[in-house]
């Protein structure tokens, strides 16, 4: 597949940093329905098999720890959830994952022949004047036969410092996995004060409907909220659509339609 998005300078500076800005991709019409549809979601007026997806609250403290319950199911009609994830069963959300530029990403990452599957599309929410803090880690995971490499993350409001936006250390995913016996990656306390020192973070700060390409081992955290504008952003991780779990489960397959 010829290359259109995304250019090889740009493809160098993600292999060299972990992470690489595409810009503004939803206009502001699609921009406006996603951000209602996560709405409708969250408030418990959207049609959708609530069942089917897992929903977490977000603290009320701002400490990981104390989160919500991951667990399927609505949990009541409030705009103060930290995490809605299964998205790619929602029609509109299935849609964006499988716009032609993703496509272009995967292909490149994993080969045109490669089949792709979903690992999580998920919503990723830090309410006005709340917000988890979430501690620097690598996303990774013990349950699979291999690990996903990449993330799509889109901005739905402002990203900022100021409301939590995500932080990186760019060139990190370079290291390799650092605590591979960990699901998800976190750093122990020690090493994120010895990594992670402040003259290394960069703030990914974006506009709405900016996304930003991640690899799954760049490290990265976010701040609590402290302004009067929500965070809420919609992230996809990519993954070989022949990786399965443990257990021999597989995972939803994108891009089956004929490319256009």
């Amino acid at each position: 597949m010829t290359q259109s998005y995304i250019t090889e300078d740009q493809w160098a500076k993600y292999e060299d940093e972990g992470y690489l800005i595409l810009g503004k991709l939803l206009t502001d019409e699609d921009l406006a329905a996603l951000q209602q549809r996560i709405d409708d979601i969250m408030l418990g007026t959207a049609s959708i098999d609530y069942d089917r997806i897992l929903m977490q609250l977000d603290s009320t403290t701002g400490a990981y720890g104390d989160a919500g319950v991951q667990s399927k199911g609505w949990k009541g009609a409030t705009l103060a959830y930290r995490k809605i994830q299964d998205l790619e069963f929602d029609d509109l959300f299935c849609e964006f994952t499988e716009r032609p530029i993703f496509r272009e990403i995967c292909e490149k990452v994993h080969g045109p022949e490669t089949p792709i599957a979903c690992f999580r599309a998920m919503f990723m929410n830090k309410p006005a004047k709340q917000g988890t803090k979430l501690p620097w880690h690598q996303d990774a995971w013990t349950n699979l036969d291999r690990q996903p490499e990449i993330t799509i993350w889109t901005a739905l409001d402002p990203a900022t410092k100021a409301n939590g936006c995500v932080e990186v250390i760019p060139g990190s995913h370079k290291m390799g996995l650092i605590n591979p016996e960990h699901n998800s990656g976190f750093l122990t306390e020690e090493q994120a004060t010895e990594i992670c020192t402040k003259d290394k973070v960069v703030y990914l700060e974006l506009k709405p409907g900016e996304v930003a390409l991640l690899h799954n081992w760049l490290l990265h955290s976010s701040d609590i909220n402290q302004t009067d504008i929500s965070r809420r952003a919609f992230s996809v991780c990519y993954m070989d659509g022949n990786t399965i779990t443990k257990n021999g489960e597989k995972f939803t397959p994108l891009f089956e339609k004929a490319a256009v």
